[in-house]
């Protein structure tokens, strides 16, 4: 007996009847997702007591990270140390840190502002710190740590470029002394040596002069002359203060010196920003030290002044030092700051393309450490 095919219609009926849910899976879109840049973000972060003990053994969860307006979790938080660890094993695996771990290294950099174009009876003042200075290299200086000299008199000029040679950065600070010009900025002067360098990254000759005719310029130049230094880099900076008349404007607060009326100090727009951004961007921080020591010293116009250091310092994670003794507290304060830190890394996210500032804040979970840290980032570009 012949069978007759069925009709095609059967077919399209049975598939008509496939239930509609199954339908919509097969034809649902995909979801739609934000598509951002990820980038990892190291912070290198001190962590002290209030008298200025390095803080051991904490751990990723210990840190509370704002990237921008967003709270970010710290994935790790690496305790390096300048000094070896000579307790016994058994503390240092509470402690999170390796016996044999290599020291590491410091950078400072000695910058002496010269306070004569404003205040000429402070040289006395800055031959004082110069000469406590050349203490500071002989009894708080370790094998592994780099010192560069740099001074600032409407540019910038740099008497040593990084060295553990105590003998050369003596002789730099002799230079800086006698108002010395810079050594060796020309391109014919410059020494191909190995280590970190200023020199290798900076502008040559007439054109360094012409990058930092402001002090602002002078601290960016220097940011980014030092960014290829991997590591921490601290600015011991002796200064009366910085800025303009123009900065100082304000009508709640003005003071007449001379023929110049000094108000509130006020960021110059201009020029803070982007030396703020470039030195937080190249990890150095700032530890700005007052000429002369003691506040009861200042008057009214110095003290205004003041101001200036103690924003640059707050913004870059480093310290203001305003009232001491002797410039040897200040000094020794700094290198103490620096026994170790800690690194901690994260993931921030950025949309694609794009290139920007974005500002950190870093604290601990414990409000009685001091966290000092950079306070912000470049990315993209």
């Amino acid at each position: 007996m012949h069978r007759s095919p069925k009709p095609h219609y059967l077919l399209a009926a049975l598939l008509l009847a496939l239930p509609v849910s199954l339908a919509a899976q097969e034809t649902k879109p995909p979801a739609f997702r934000d598509v951002v840049d990820v980038d990892e973000v190291l912070l290198d972060v001190l962590v002290t007591d209030r008298d200025g003990n390095v803080i051991l053994g904490l751990q990723p969860e210990d840190f509370a990270v704002e990237d921008g307006d967003r709270s970010v979790a710290a994935e790790s938080a690496t305790f390096y140390s300048n000094r070896a660890f000579l307790e016994s094993a058994a503390l240092a695996n509470r402690l999170g840190v390796s016996p044999d771990d290599v020291p590491v290294d410091r950078y400072f950099i000695l910058f002496f502002d010269d306070p004569r174009s404003l205040f000429p009876g402070l040289i006395a003042e800055q031959l004082d710190a110069l000469r406590w200075a050349r203490r500071w290299v002989h009894q708080e200086l370790l094998p592994n740590d780099w010192v560069a000299v740099v001074s600032y008199s409407y540019e910038l000029k740099i008497h040593q470029d990084f060295t553990r040679d105590n003998e050369a950065i003596l002789e730099a600070l002799d230079n800086v002394a006698k108002g010395g010009k810079d050594p060796g900025n020309w391109p014919s002067r410059i020494d191909a040596s190995e280590g970190p360098s200023l020199r290798a990254n900076l502008p040559r000759g007439e054109e360094l002069r012409k990058s930092s005719l402001k002090i602002y310029s002078a601290l960016q130049t220097l940011a980014e002359a030092s960014r290829y230094i991997v590591g921490r880099k601290n600015v011991l900076m002796f200064s009366m203060g910085f800025g303009e008349p123009g900065d100082f404007s304000s009508p709640e607060s003005t003071v007449s010196v001379g023929r110049t009326n000094w108000g509130t100090y006020r960021p110059d727009e201009r020029y803070y920003p982007p030396m703020m951004e470039a030195l937080n961007d190249a990890n150095v921080a700032v530890y700005t030290i007052s000429l002369l020591k003691n506040l009861r010293n200042e008057n009214a116009a110095q003290g205004i002044l003041g101001n200036s250091l103690s924003l640059l310092a707050d913004d870059t994670g480093g310290r203001y030092y305003f009232n001491f003794v002797t410039f040897r507290d200040p000094l020794r304060s700094a290198v103490q700051d620096n026994n170790g830190y800690y690194l901690l890394s994260y993931r921030a996210e950025h949309a694609p393309g794009t290139a920007g500032y974005r500002q950190v804040t870093v604290t601990t979970r414990n409000p009685d450490f001091v966290v000092r840290a950079r306070k912000g980032y470049r990315y993209g570009g």
